[in-house]
Order: C-alpha cells, then structure tokens, then sequence
C-alpha cells in the first residue's frame, strides 16, 4: 500500500471519529451553555484554560518526543512506552499541586477552585491518553484512536445528558468529563497493549532523565503554545469577569470545534513527515504544500460564510442570551484559517528536529499575545481578546515562513499561486451570498455548489490532487 494510502486510510477512521465527536461536541456544547449560564458557563471556560496552559507541566513534551521517536524504530516502543507511564503519572501528581497553589494566589472562590481541580485530574488523563493516541499514531493504527475518541465523545454526552436531566448543576458537568476520559483510557490501554506495542512498566531513572531532557524542547514549546491559546480565557475572568469570559467561551467553543479537524491531520501527517525528513525531504516539502492548500480550501471558505452568519449563527446555538458572541466569532474564525497553516509549518518544523526554533516562536507569540490583551481586554472586552489572537496568530504565520524559507524548504510557487485562487474564489462566494441574502439554512447548500464550481473554473486542483484522489479511491492503474 503506498504512503498516500496509508496516510489517509488513518484519516478515514480519525475523520469518522471526528464526525461524531463534532455532532456530539456541537450538542454537548448547546446544551451545556444554555443549561448553566453566562457566568457558570464563564466558570467551566476558566477551568478548561487554565489547566490547557498547565497540560504541559503533566507531559513535558515527552509524547511528541516519543512519537517522533518510535515512528522510525518500532521496537524501542515497549521501554519508551513502560518508563513514559510513570514518568507522566508524576509529573501529573505534581501539577494537581501546582494548580491548587496558582488557585490560591489567584484567590478564586470555593466552587472555582474545586472545578478547576476536577479538570487537572481529567488533565491529566487526557495527558496519558496523548501518549497512547501518539503510540497508534507512529504505528499508523488510527483505527484505534478513532475508537477511542468515539467512546470518549459519546460517553461524554450521555453523562452531561444524564446530568443535566438530574439537574446536577456545574460539578455534574464535570464530573462527566471526567467519568468519560477515565473509561476511555482504560479501552486505549487495552488496545494498545493488544494491537500496538506492550509497554514495559519500570522506572529507568537514567532513561527516564534522558527523554525528560530530550523532551524540553517540546515541552518549552508546548507550554507558549498553550499560553497563547488559553491566556486570553484566564485573563478575561480576571480583568472583567466571568460573564464577559462566558461570552467568549461560547464563541471559543464553536471555533474548537472546527480546529479538531484540523488535529486529525497534524496528528496522522507527523510520523509521516517525521519519515520523510529521515528518508526523502523533498517529499517533506511536498507534504507540507499539500498540508497547506488542502487545509486553506476546506477552512478559508468556511470563514466567509461563517462572517456572514455569525449572528444567526450564534442565536440558533446558544439564544439570545448570547448574542453578544457574534462579534467574537466573526474575528475569531479568522484565527483558525491561520492556525490551519500555522499547525502546517509547525509540523514541518517539528519533523525537521526544529522543536528549539519553534519554541522561540511561541515565545514571542505569547508574550505578544499577553501584552497585547493587557492594552485590548479593558477597552475591548472579549472583541479585544479576539483581536489579539488574530493579530498573534498573524505573526507567528509570518516567522514560520521566514523561517522555513531559510532553512530551505521553499514551496514551489504554484502553492501561492493555487492560495490566491482559493482567496479569490472564497470572495466571491462571500460576494455572492452577501448580494443573494439568503436564508442560513439555504445558503449552505447554494454556498457548496457554488463554491465547488469555483474551484473548478479556477483550476484549483492539478494532476498531483487528481492522483492523490486516484490513489485514495484505489482507481490507479
């Protein structure tokens, strides 16, 4: 079976998965909003952010070192795996305390503290879970991954149904979360004990010592990254409030939803691009122009429609409680077109063994980030908050791509050429909806056909996607 194939035989199973964990997220997150509240709802939103940023204190790298490891010697799985286990699971205990020191110091009140608790121990499960979806990942078993995040996101739903029909309030809604990721891990354990690699649980202090070491890298990294993306939630709360943070969150919420997608690619083209860097770079360069253009004409469309809806959008999700969020979403489905390429060039760059330049990167891209919504937040609110994950976004775009055209993997230019068609047919088709003014539910159908006609008439797609497709759909000769 060639590359093309496998790559995207793991997508198949991931994408499925995804569909459902879409489906169930889009609902979980209706119902979740509606039934708690601005506020309460802005007290779940804080929870989730802060313990995003600490995950890394929880895997210190060491599942992105390891993926990028065992993809090229499968048999170094079952000790990487055994000493990673334990490893985790201190780093884990040692989180859950930090947590409850920053807490303190933050002075949050009883009901917050105790929520954000819940989620750094459902954090830290989600952290061992990423070393095992990283295990399926470098074997090239997706099947399993998809699995697993099926049972996750149903589960999830039943119990947050379970608890909002009980009327269990906020800690029912967490404690969902937690319930459905620890099962989870216990079906991700059996199958990657079964169909993967066994891992050989001991704690090798030398071992153990040189992949925390090789994993500050990522961990560094990791850690600005999750500054980047979460800050703007936590310093929200505690500049303005926590109506101001629901208003956000909800708009957030949407957007994570679409940024999922993108995670079943990064996850399923890394081992991929880490192989090619060891063994051909020239198809690294073309995997990461395919990554780029494939992920832009999926994305960039859907932002337009999206700046059009956003009000419709968000009074049929959440109510006219929220409708303030439209504003948020219109700027911050901006941010997930960048993130889209960004998420390209930092696999690239991760594959290469550039983790230390990639770092830097979100350095400046976190300190940016949080300077800039110390001058936005108190004027703007959360359109402030927005506005500086666009613009930090925008900048870690344009140091990436300085970057790798300096390292010397410069895309051919037919990638740009091929961007500034699917720009051009995206206007177009936001020109067009504008002028039509059709009804949400109309347009969508209308938006697809004339969108897929555009790309068409702009020959958007050459011979090399048309052999990707042939490949896919096994119909080369």
């Amino acid at each position: 079976m060639s590359q093309v194939k496998v790559i995207f035989k793991n997508m198949s199973w991931l994408l499925v998965s995804q569909i459902i964990a879409s489906i169930c997220g889009f609902i979980w997150t209706i119902l979740i909003a509606r039934y708690l509240g601005v506020n309460d709802y802005g007290i779940l939103g804080f929870a989730i952010s802060l313990t995003g940023i600490l995950t890394i204190t929880m895997d210190f790298g060491i599942s992105t070192h390891i993926v990028r490891y065992i993809s090229t010697d499968y048999d170094s799985a079952p000790k990487y795996l055994g000493n990673a286990i334990p490893l985790k699971s201190l780093f884990g205990i040692g989180t859950f305390f930090l947590t409850l020191i920053i807490l303190i110091l933050m002075g949050s009140n009883e009901v917050t503290i105790t929520v954000t608790l819940l989620f750094t121990i459902e954090m830290i499960i989600k952290s061992m879970l990423g070393l095992f979806n990283g295990s399926f990942q470098a074997y090239e078993e997706g099947k399993y991954q998809g699995i697993a995040n099926t049972i996750l996101n149903l589960l999830l739903l039943v119990f947050i149904l379970l608890s909002i029909f009980t009327d269990l309030g906020l800690y029912g809604i967490t404690f969902s979360y937690l319930f459905s990721n620890i099962i989870t891990l216990v079906y991700e354990y059996y199958a990657l004990r079964k169909h993967v690699a066994k891992p050989k649980i001991e704690f090798d202090y030398n071992f153990c010592k040189t992949i925390t070491i090789l994993s500050i890298p990522f961990a560094i990294g990791g850690l600005f990254y999750n500054i980047y993306y979460s800050i703007d939630v936590v310093m929200l709360t505690n500049l303005i409030g926590d109506y101001a943070t629901g208003i956000y969150n909800s708009s957030y919420k949407l957007i994570s939803i679409l940024t999922l997608f993108y995670s079943i690619y990064t996850a399923v083209i890394f081992p991929v691009m880490s192989k090619f860097y060891k063994n051909d770079k020239k198809l690294l360069v073309v995997s990461f122009e395919k990554s780029v253009k494939y992920l832009s004409l999926v994305i960039i469309p859907i932002a337009v429609a999206t700046v059009l809806y956003s009000a419709d959008i968000v009074q049929l999700i959440y109510g006219k409680e929220y409708l303030e969020a439209s504003s948020v979403l219109s700027i911050l489905i901006w941010t997930v077109c960048l993130l889209f390429v960004n998420g390209a060039c930092s696999t690239l760059l991760n594959a290469s063994h550039k983790e230390v330049t990639l770092t830097k990167i979100y350095a400046i891209a976190a300190a940016f980030n949080v300077i800039l919504n110390f001058f936005m937040i108190p004027h703007f609110s959360f359109n402030g908050a927005a506005i500086s994950t666009v613009l930090s976004d925008a900048l870690i775009l344009i140091i990436s791509s300085y970057v790798i055209y300096t390292l010397g993997f410069r895309p051919n230019k037919k990638l740009y050429y091929d961007l500034i068609k699917i720009g051009m047919g995206s206007a177009v088709l936001g020109i067009v909806l504008y002028l039509l003014n059709l009804n949400m539910w109309v347009a969508m159908p209308v938006g697809i056909i004339i969108y897929l006609i555009l790309t068409i008439a702009l020959k958007v797609f050459d011979n090399d996607d048309k052999y990707v497709i042939k490949e896919i759909l096994g119909k080369r000769n």
